[in-house]
């Protein structure tokens, strides 16, 4: 064996899978052998060092010099190495580039009608993540946001926090409607184990509409019949009673028709009014960190539980928010913030 037969990108991709602590074991076995055989170990040698024989590292071997470090990767149990070559990979990639596949069997039967080849599902993951795919769903982006406008805000409301008085408030205000369904999410479970949440009977839900403020972890729910103009004029009030002291209280909310209803705007006009209203922009709700509290809220109540009763599904949520994270807030405040971000539709590839 000659010695550096590598090239240099060759041995860079190498290490690194050698390296690569996520890598497969077999993988990086494949990587470090010839890896040492580029340094002029003997294959008996080698066969020593990882506790095989020879004939299984000329295999590997082999496979490298056909195939390349792709070949090494997808190196099957049986001693068959991928049979794609260069130019077929680069028409697979170009093909999942388009069409964007949603499945292995997907994958596997382009391949197979394109190509004649038969791939098992594990040796179609190792072939995608190695030539740059990773599956992911797609998020989730309004059809009618504005980039501008979303930078307008983000600019007025970090303006708004700069400048603030020691007798000013910021509270951030929107409604939720949590339903007793058991939510399943996932968890790390012993390989071969399988378990199983209970679903709760009935679509019982509650209304709330409720606030919070970010510098101090306050929270101010309303538990209500209808989230409404009415609950909103009594949020507001329960604001101006829990900031008492404050000459304003700058209050962030969405475009709801009820935040908007004449009944609220004749509150508003009364004398002694200490709330200021600022709108987030339609189709931004990513604009309003309330909804970070919500997704905790769920994280924390709703995911992997089931209530028997409405009423203690109700109590837990309540006590949560109402609560919890006002009590604990130094440990949910680097989620709930107010740390914005743009989000440009253009960074995106929009599915039709």
């Amino acid at each position: 064996m000659n010695r550096s037969f590598l090239s240099a990108a060759d041995r860079a991709d190498l290490v690194k899978i050698a390296r690569d602590g996520l890598e497969e074991h077999r993988i990086a076995r494949r990587a470090n052998a010839v890896l040492l055989l580029d340094k002029r170990w003997s294959f008996a040698e080698v066969a020593e060092a990882f506790y095989i024989d020879d004939s299984t590292v000329r295999a590997w071997l082999k496979a490298f010099q056909d195939g390349g470090v792709e070949a090494l990767v997808l190196f099957d149990l049986n001693g068959g190495a991928c049979a794609l070559s260069p130019l077929q990979i680069d028409e697979l990639r170009a093909w999942a580039t388009e069409a964007l596949p949603t499945s292995t069997t997907e994958i596997g039967q382009f391949i197979l009608e394109r190509f004649g080849l038969d791939y098992t599902r594990s040796g179609l993951i190792k072939l995608m993540n190695r030539i740059g795919f990773d599956w992911k769903k797609p998020e989730s982006v309004p059809g009618k946001i504005d980039v501008e406008t979303q930078q307008k805000f983000i600019d007025a409301h970090e303006d708004l926090r700069n400048s603030l008085g020691p007798d000013e408030a910021v509270v951030y205000v929107d409604a939720v409607h949590p339903t007793n369904q058991s939510k399943p999410a996932g968890r790390w479970l012993p390989r071969g184990q399988r378990c199983a949440l209970p679903t709760a009977s009935g679509r019982d839900r509650l209304n709330l509409h409720g606030a919070i403020d970010l510098e101090t972890g306050r929270t101010s729910i309303m538990d209500v019949e209808t989230v409404d103009a009415q609950s909103t004029i009594a949020l507001f009030e329960a604001l101006e009673q829990t900031h008492s002291t404050m000459s304003r209280i700058h209050v962030f909310l969405d475009n709801a028709r009820y935040h908007h209803a004449k009944v609220v705007q004749g509150w508003m006009q009364r004398p002694g009014r200490r709330i200021v209203l600022h709108f987030v922009p339609s189709y931004c709700p990513h604009l309003n960190p309330i909804e970070r509290l919500w997704k905790v809220m769920h994280e924390n109540v709703t995911h992997n539980k089931c209530y028997a009763k409405f009423r203690d599904f109700a109590d837990a949520i309540l006590c949560f928010l109402r609560k919890t994270v006002p009590q604990r807030f130094d440990e949910f405040s680097s989620t709930i913030t107010d740390n914005f971000r743009v989000i440009d539709p253009k960074e995106f590839r929009i599915l039709a």
